[in-house]
């Protein structure tokens, strides 16, 4: 991926680009939400911050956009959970689906501990943090409604502003991501 290439694809869009983050940045945004970019996020985030509606702003460190990023990074449980309390949802490797739900929401956080963090990108779309390589693949989130939105990064940004279309995806060449492929 060549990141600066990326920041111009965004440009062209109008997309608002601050000034890179630091290294010292990102080892704090890493620290402070308990995640790890993988090495072709930390690339781009160090050749550009976009900004915007949908955007995730790293550098804002008021109460209220800690708040909301931590919201961000929640998201993908809670939609686990509302399709585990509302839509019967069960993941057949957590094993049986206990009768009480209670129980069931339970063991969906707990099991949930062990699987890669999603990081929002932009909007409902997330890149894993595990394995902690290039080329991981963006899923739209939405509940348990998730798909693929891009073969890894630089690929997910020709879609998501329509320079291709999610059709022409390269399905074949996804990296498999533990629990959120078998999602998909």
């Amino acid at each position: 991926m060549n990141p600066n290439t990326v920041i111009e694809r965004l440009r062209a869009h109008r997309v608002r680009i601050e000034e890179p983050l630091t290294p010292e940045e990102i080892s704090k945004i890493e620290n402070k939400y308990k995640i790890l970019f993988p090495p072709d996020l930390r690339e781009f985030y160090l050749c550009g911050l976009p900004q915007g509606h949908n955007f995730i702003n790293w550098r804002d460190t008021s109460k209220v956009n800690i708040d909301s990023i931590k919201k961000r990074l929640e998201w993908p449980l809670e939609g686990i959970i509302f399709d585990v309390e509302h839509n019967s949802f069960w993941y057949s490797h957590w094993g049986e689906r206990p009768s009480d739900l209670g129980e069931a929401i339970r063991i969906c956080i707990d099991k949930y501990r062990d699987v890669p963090v999603l990081i929002p990108i932009y909007s409902h779309r997330y890149i894993p943090s595990r394995p902690c390589e290039t080329n991981n693949p963006i899923f739209s989130v939405y509940q348990t409604d998730i798909i693929y939105y891009g073969e890894n990064l630089e690929e997910y940004f020709k879609v998501e502003f329509n320079d291709k279309e999610h059709k022409d995806i390269d399905f074949d060449s996804i990296k498999h991501i533990d629990f959120w492929t078998d999602l998909v």
